[in-house]
Parts: C-alpha cells; structure tokens; sequence
C-alpha cells in the first residue's frame, strides 16, 4: 500500500481512538485524564468551525488538542486497550451518530514510536487501574442491593403494620354481599394473600372485632371465587392443607401435569424405545430414579399417541402417579392377579409386564363401553396371560374366586387430577362424595374377600384412588381394618407424603403412615393415595380390631398409648 493510503487509515484510526477516549470521559467511566497512567496529559476540549467544508455542504464540529501528537495517539491506544468490547462499541456508535469528525497533528513517525514506549511503560498501571475499576463497580453494586433490601424491608414492615380490613367491615356490613360486581382475579389473590398474613399472625395483625372465623370464611370465598371451587370443596381442602399450602395446590391445579409414557418391558427396553422417539423429533428424560419404565416427554415434533413406536405397543401414554399402585402391588410371576376396575388397561398392562406374561391376571370393569379401550390396549401391548371380564366389583368373591394378589384403584372423586378435569371444582358436592366413600367401602371390603391368606407368595390387596380427600383414603381404609382381619404394611415406595394417622378429631390406625399421598404442588404428580393391606386370615370376622389391639390417646401434641383390657378368648391364651 503506498504512502498516501496508509496515512489515510493511519488518520481514521487516530480519529476513533480519540472520539472513544472522549466519549468514555463524558460517560464517567474513564477518569478526566484519560484513562492512562500518563503525566501531565490534560485534554482541552474547544469548538471550532470546520475549516474544510464537505461536499454535501454542512458544518462540521472540530475538537483540538493541546498536547503534541505522541500523548495523543498514547491516550487513543490506550483507551483502545482498557475499554471492553461491548463499551468500544457504544462509545463508537455514539461518536457516529453525533457525526463528530475529530483530527489531529498528523506525525506518523513519532506517534508509532511513542505508542510502543507507552505501551510499554504503562503495562502494569493498566493492571493496577482494571482492577480499582473493577472493586469500584463491586463496591459501587454492593451499595445499591443494600440499599434495595434496606427499602424491602422498610416496605415490608409498613405493610405489616397496616391494619388488613375485611371487605364486609369495610362498608360496614356484618355478612356477605352476594349482589356486589364480581371482582377481578388479581383483586382476588392480593385479598388472600393479605388474608393469609393475616392470619400467620393472627394476635398481632388482627383486628380486634373480628374473630378468626370471619378471616377463614372470608378466605375460603374468595378462593373458590378466584379459582372456580364450590365452596364445601375448599372447605376440605382448606382442612387437609393449611396456610398459603392451600394456595399452592389450586394453583398446581391449573397448571397441567407434564406428559409421561410406560415403556413396554415386554416388547423393548427404556433405552431403545428412548433412542428411537429422540430419533423422531421428542425432547424427553426419564421419569426418575424410583421407576426404570418411566419417561417424561417435554416436548415433540410429532404427535405422541401416533407413532410406530406407540401402535406397536412399546409404551403406553400413562400419568407417572398410576405406576405407584402396580410398584406397591409387585405380583409375581405364576401368581392370580386380579385388577377390579381395569379400563382402559394401563395398570393391566403394567401388572403383566411386571408378571412377565405368565400366572393369569383378570382385569375386570363395571362399564361394558370401557371393554372396547381395555382389550385394544392389552392387545396392542402384547399381553398374553389376561382374561377381561364384566362383573359388579361387588359380586367377585362369589363369582371369581381366590386370588394372590388384588388392585383396587377406587372410583373416586377425582380430586387428584383436576388438572385434567376442571370440572370436578364446581360438580362434586359433599353428598356425591358421600356416596362415593360408601362405595369406596364396600369394593374394598370385597377385594380383601377375593384375597386368599393362605398364599404362599401373596395375600396382598392394593387400595388406590386419584383423590386428595381424607373421606376417601385414610377413612376407607380404617373402616376395613374393624370389619376384616388384615393390617396395613409398607408400600415400598421411595417418596411421598405419609398418610395421616390423625386428622382433625378423627384418630386413625398408627400403621396408616405407611400409607402414602402424593400432590400435585410437591411432587409434580397427580393427586394420589396408595396403601397396601395384608390379609391374615379368610376370616369375614377380625380377630383384632384397631382398638383392641392399641388405644391411643391425645396428650397436648402427643398420642400416648393405652393398654386395654384384654378379651377372654387373649386371657385364656395368657393363662
């Protein structure tokens, strides 16, 4: 390139490095002296017409220096060195949108050499200036989040001193005012939230008219307004769930569940079914440690119940909580196996993988339209050693006989997945569950018939439900504990919340924490109970009831337990 050229590129670069280093000075990020270690470097700024006027005819800033050419092309470069890439980039977009055009004393012999000296000499006080910058913008944030959490918290304690009223004692109104304009979701939830404070410090936030029981009605109705519950719904499970952990559930509710297949261990492995759907476009891990079938599928670019894979029977679309039940069940091999509510066949399917297609497993369901769905799917996942049958689950002790092992999964309310049925929040009144539990009842008390005790391998009945309430598991699985001889044993189960052995003024069997729940709000799961019962003799007739066998009393926060008199058959044994 000839001389002419370089001077040219050698100009425009002085022509940046200044209007960078100038740019950063007006932004206060460089010190007024440039940036650079250099004394005695003071930069003047003037303003002077532009003596070469341009083709297009406009005028044109002009900035000079004081200082010769050499500090100046030291303080480009160096400004060129310290700023960052991101800033070199702001400061020079800047300087092009103002349209500056900054020039000066054009030595280029003497500022390539007295660039390189600088460069040289100033290396370590680059160093030394990095690093104050840098403590100065740690320093400088560590102010600023000390004084946003000094404001939080000042905020916070106004809050707390603000006397929270009740909408009903705000006009002066000692009910409820069910003609009033429906208010708005977000008005809703910050009442609930101020509610919920309220009484997570109830002495100290409350307002003296108002006893405690006003707060929770109030509560209650404005989360059934806000989510869509009947009322007698959230009543419950404002019982089961208490505090803000209410608040969490129903919004867990609204949320779906993520979408999880079975993989089919009798036609292919997790590995391989997993390797071909990546294959195919679907985003998935597996469901966890505490199941080697499981998958989750996070997303997919071809539709999940619509691949080879699925029609030909490698896995089954099926929520990860309906594998609690089969896990806690674990038939063996060459055992009977009865499932009594079988449609549409996931667990079926499920218990004769885990049966490895031997023994004999009955699936059975009330509904005769569901059969269709049930025998498609045994048929589709290659199961061999099944009989689908259409009995009232009522009448399978007469009709069937004695079997190793019993799944029950109940007809329930379906509080556990409303996720998926929203409609369960404003249909299930107190008198269906009501009816519901007395049915819940009399199947288990029959599936405990179809057990035979004397099973050198099983003897095992598996309770189940998709519900949440404490009407339809715990109480259920108590009331067969005092009309059949049989006892609550360990579901196997890594995880979950254990059952409750008491709730509210009910006393259940200890044993019934061996039981256990999951939620949707702290497993990511649909609602679902499990229990597993053994039975200890054929007889209809318990030898021990719940309560002959331990009392256990309340002391404070404590069951403390009772010795009760002993029966006469127990004293004749004694003797």
């Amino acid at each position: 390139m000839g001389g002419t050229g370089r001077s040219k590129r050698k100009q425009r670069e002085k022509k940046l490095g200044s209007g960078l280093k100038d740019a950063a000075v007006l932004a206060g990020v460089l010190p007024q002296n440039g940036g650079i270690p250099v004394k005695n470097s003071r930069i003047q700024k003037t303003k002077k017409k532009d003596s070469a006027v341009k083709s297009e005819g406009k005028d044109h800033k002009k900035q000079m220096f004081d200082d010769n050419s050499s500090s100046e092309s030291n303080a480009s470069q160096d400004s060129e060195e310290f700023l960052s890439d991101k800033q070199n980039s702001e400061y020079e977009s800047s300087v092009l949108d103002e349209d500056h055009e900054f020039t000066e004393d054009s030595d280029e012999g003497s500022d390539a050499e007295n660039g390189v000296q600088s460069d040289i000499g100033s290396s370590e006080s680059d160093e030394e200036l990095d690093i104050e910058l840098k403590s100065k913008k740690f320093e400088e944030r560590l102010a600023r989040e000390s004084k946003a959490a000094q404001e939080e918290l000042e905020m916070n304690a106004r809050a707390a001193q603000e006397e929270f009223k009740l909408p009903a004692r705000e006009h002066g109104r000692g009910g409820m005012d069910f003609d009033k304009i429906p208010e708005s979701r977000e008005h809703l939830q910050a009442r609930i939230k101020s509610t919920l404070s309220v009484l997570s410090d109830f002495k100290r936030l409350r307002d003296v008219n108002i006893p405690r029981s006003e707060y929770i009605a109030q509560l209650e109705s404005d989360l059934s307004e806000c989510y869509g519950y009947l009322p007698s719904l959230t009543a419950k499970l404002m019982e089961i769930f208490p505090g803000g952990e209410v608040v969490e559930l129903m919004e867990a509710n609204e949320a779906p569940r993520p979408l999880t297949i079975r993989t089919n261990t009798l036609k292919t492995r997790r590995r391989d079914l997993a390797q071909a759907l990546i294959a195919r476009g679907m985003n998935l891990d597996p469901v966890g440690d505490w199941t080697k079938v499981g998958l989750v599928i996070y997303e997919s670019q071809v539709p999940v119940g619509a691949t080879p894979e699925y029609l030909a029977g490698m896995y089954m679309i099926q929520s990860a909580s309906s594998f609690m039940p089969c896990t806690a069940l674990a038939p063996k091999e060459n055992e009977r196996v009865l499932d009594m509510a079988a449609a549409p066949g996931g667990k079926s399917s499920y218990l004769a993988a885990l049966m490895k297609n031997t023994g004999l497993l009955v699936a059975n369901d009330l509904k005769k339209e569901r059969l269709k769905a049930l025998v498609a799917n045994l048929h589709r996942m290659g199961v061999r050693n099944s009989i689908v049958c259409n009995y009232d689950g009522l009448e399978l002790p007469k009709a069937l006989g004695m079997f190793d092992r019993v799944l029950l999964d109940a007809p329930c309310s379906g509080t556990g997945i409303i996720c998926h049925d929203h409609s369960v929040k404003g249909s299930r009144t107190d008198e269906d569950i009501a009816a519901t539990v007395v049915l819940q009842k009399q199947l288990l008390t029959a599936a405990i018939d179809c057990v035979d005790a004397s099973s050198s391998t099983g003897g095992y009945v598996v309770y189940s439900t998709c519900s949440i309430l404490v009407d339809e598991n715990e109480a259920v699985v108590d009331h067969v504990l005092q009309k059949r001889d049989v006892k609550i044993v360990s579901t196997g189960l890594p995880f979950g919340v254990p059952g409750f052995s008491r709730f509210r003024e009910h006393r259940f069997h200890p044993n019934m924490i061996e039981s256990r729940r999951f939620y949707p709000h702290v497993h990511n799961l649909d609602g679902f109970f499990v229990c597993k019962l053994k039975k200890l003799s054929n007889s209809t007739q318990p030898k021990h009831t719940n309560t002959s066998e331990n009392v256990y009393e309340m002391n404070g926060s404590e069951m403390i337990k009772k010795e009760t008199s002993k029966t006469s058959a127990d004293k004749k044994k004694d003797r």
